[in-house]
């Protein structure tokens, strides 16, 4: 991956959100043959306190993701077990250690057998670890766990656009990432292709958003192509007729463009700017909740811009206009 983690932490990453809704489907296109032995009619549970509990003092490296989640194995002989998933970014020399790590701590957590799987998104072919082992006084100690390597899918273009698993989408969207680097036009016409396929599999409406984030985070273009970028959207979803991303979820863009100009506010803080920011957010709330009564859109004019910030982040979750202003 590039650009995503030059200007944040990469363990913030979209990934996690599609990772958890469409667990199945991870599960299926990375690890099949661990996927034929789950009992899916007995549902799985994410656990990622509990990870976060068992491994809190580890160095998180350059993560993507990581999940832990609770299975039924077929025919039910060993019960339930757990599954640990690291999505890691870049090579990282102590990355195979910690697998072993977090393998036996969760372990001797839970005693329950533990399935280390991990999908490397990183750009060095010849790192490829899958394995960790020390021997002292006779003693060996091995882990072993399997591996992807998503650039090994870069010869399955046409098989990757023809596979409706979303997964199928994440890894083309990632290797034409790579693909497109140094190119803004190339990476928008790229992006313009994957998101007409993200329309294209009549996915729900919190598929399409989660799938939307990771394509986004990933293939960042200059402003005037994002601009671009969106209005192309917009006529997908006119021809669709499916306004997924266009509506407030176009904040998931908004808010990086927000936020880039918040940090050069905070040493001026002029008035223009903050109006804004408050224009940008009525647009918004119009767009989700319908016209605003004159009581919100007083509050929007003498607000702060940490108000206006903190207002921002919460509209994507909130189910109502109140909600979004609701004082915790």
């Amino acid at each position: 991956m590039t650009n995503p983690q030059n200007n944040r932490d990469a363990y913030d990453s979209p990934w996690k959100d599609v990772l958890e809704h469409a667990f199945p489907e991870f599960m299926a296109f990375y690890f099949p043959e661990a996927y034929a032995q789950i009992d899916w009619a007995q549902g799985h549970a994410f656990k990622n306190t509990e990870l976060r509990q068992v491994v809190r003092d580890a160095e998180l490296g350059r993560r993507f993701a990581d999940a832990l989640v609770q299975v039924t194995r077929e025919g039910g002989e060993q019960g339930w077990i757990y599954i640990h998933i690291e999505v890691q970014g870049r090579r990282d020399s102590d990355f195979a250690k910690r697998m072993f790590t977090y393998n036996y701590r969760l372990f001797d957590r839970y005693a329950r057998p533990i399935a280390s799987l991990a999908v490397l998104a990183d750009e060095d072919a010849d790192w490829r670890p899958d394995h960790y082992r020390f021997e002292v006084f006779g003693c060996r100690h091995t882990l072993e766990f399997p591996v992807v390597k998503l650039i090994d899918y870069a010869d399955r273009a046409e098989s990757l656009a023809a596979d409706p698993n979303p997964f199928a989408l994440v890894t083309a969207a990632h290797l034409r990432t790579r693909q497109t680097k140094n190119d803004p036009q190339a990476r928008y016409r790229a992006k313009l292709g994957l998101v007409r396929s993200l329309y294209r599999q009549g996915w729900d409406r919190q598929r399409i958003l989660d799938l939307f984030a990771v394509i986004d985070w990933m293939m960042r273009l200059p402003e005037v192509l994002e601009q671009q970028l969106w209005q192309d959207i917009q006529t997908i979803e006119g021809e669709t007729k499916m306004p997924y991303v266009t509506s407030v979820e176009r904040l998931a863009t908004q808010r990086g463009w927000l936020e880039g100009r918040l940090e050069g506010r905070l040493e001026g803080k002029r008035e223009g700017e903050i109006e804004k920011a408050a224009t940008l957010l009525e647009r918004l709330l119009v767009k989700r909740f319908g016209p605003l009564d004159e009581e919100t859109r007083k509050r929007l004019a003498i607000a702060t811009m940490e108000q206006l910030d903190f207002w921002t982040d919460r509209i994507l979750d909130a189910s109502t206009v109140d909600a979004v202003f609701e004082e915790h």
